[in-house]
């Protein structure tokens, strides 16, 4: 019974990172690629980097909250502590910050779709800097995972 935080905070971890790289480099690409209509794509898409978002912040806080119970102020000096730290910051950043701006253009455009507005190219900055941070905090999951994960010796 002891180990049930540590093994939710690998589930949180799996959950998490493998979340991030199926949404974004799976089901994102291949809704693109097979809905011929690309705004019904983007929303589709859109509501998962959404979900996403939400279950990044849950999985982010308990994995901080674990680490900090786990090894109490020493964590604040640990790799592990500031890339959990630094993939939140990123979430909360897409989630609360960008995502709102790109929202804002799509409204803003209608009833044009935002790309065949005067709003195209604001969108596409934010979308191509809402994408940097994506792919940004996919290796620092990557990494998270690897370093969670070490494989033993003795397995």
């Amino acid at each position: 019974m002891k180990n049930i935080p540590h093994h939710l905070a690998a589930l949180a971890t799996t959950l998490w990172v493998g979340g991030l790289w199926a949404i974004g480099y799976l089901a994102a690409p291949i809704l693109f690629h097979g809905q011929p209509d690309k705004q019904l794509a983007g929303m589709l898409a859109g509501q998962m980097f959404e979900v996403m978002g939400y279950t990044g912040m849950f999985c982010g806080t308990y994995l901080l909250l674990h680490r900090a119970l786990t090894s109490g102020k020493a964590a604040l000096r640990e790799p592990l502590f500031a890339v959990i730290a630094a993939m939140l910051v990123i979430t909360l950043t897409i989630q609360f910050g960008i995502q709102p701006l790109m929202a804002e253009l799509k409204t803003r455009a209608l009833p044009l779709d935002v790309m065949q507005s005067a709003f195209a190219d604001q969108f596409k900055m934010w979308h191509g800097i809402s994408s940097i941070l994506y792919l940004t905090e996919s290796l620092l999951g990557a990494w998270l995972a690897v370093k969670t994960f070490r494989v033993r010796s003795d397995a």
